[in-house]
C-alpha cells in the first residue's frame, strides 16, 4: 500500500489510538491508586508510546489532506468549535506536562512526580477522549463532504 491509500484511513486509527491511550490512561490510574507501580508504569509508558503514533499519524494525515472543513450546522458549530479549542489548546500544553512527569518518574522523584501526574493525567484524559469526540463529530455524525 501506498501512503495515498493508506491516508482516508488515519482519522480511523487515530481514534483507535486515542481510544486506547485512554484506556491505559484510567487503566494506570487504577493501578497506582492499588500500590501496582509495575502495572502503572507499564501502563503509562504505553500510553506514551501510543499517544507519541497517535501524533505521528496525525501530522502526517494533515500534511497530507490540508485543513477539513466542519460539516456539522447550527447549534453543532461553537459546540465542536470550542470543544476543539479547548483540544488543541490543551494538547499543545499537555506534551511538556507528560514529559515532566515522565521525567521525574524516571529519576525517581516521587515527591514531584505525584504532584506534577494530578494536573497531567486529567489534562491528558481529556485531550484523549475530545479527541474521539471531535473525530466521531467529524467523521460519523457530520462527515465532510466529499
Amino acid at each position: 500500500m501506498t501512503l495515498d491509500e493508506i491516508i482516508p484511513y488515519l482519522p480511523h486509527f487515530q481514534a483507535l489510538l486515542n481510544t486506547t491511550a485512554t484506556l491505559l490512561l484510567a487503566s494506570g490510574y487504577y493501578f497506582i491508586r492499588n500500590a501496582r507501580r509495575d502495572l502503572h508504569r507499564n501502563c503509562m509508558a504505553t500510553a506514551l508510546v501510543i499517544s507519541s503514533v497517535f501524533m505521528v499519524s496525525y501530522l502526517t494525515y494533515h500534511a497530507h489532506v490540508g485543513y477539513m472543513p466542519f460539516a456539522g450546522q447550527g447549534i453543532i458549530r461553537p459546540f465542536y468549535f470550542t470543544l476543539l479549542a479547548s483540544h488543541v489548546i490543551l494538547a499543545a500544553v499537555i506534551v511538556p506536562l507528560v514529559l515532566t512527569t515522565v521525567y521525574f518518574a524516571i529519576k525517581a522523584d516521587f515527591n514531584r512526580h505525584p504532584r506534577l501526574a494530578r494536573w497531567t493525567l486529567p489534562l491528558w484524559l481529556f485531550v484523549s477522549v475530545s479527541g474521539v469526540v471531535i473525530y466521531l463529530l467529524g467523521f460519523h455524525v457530520y462527515p465532510p463532504e466529499m
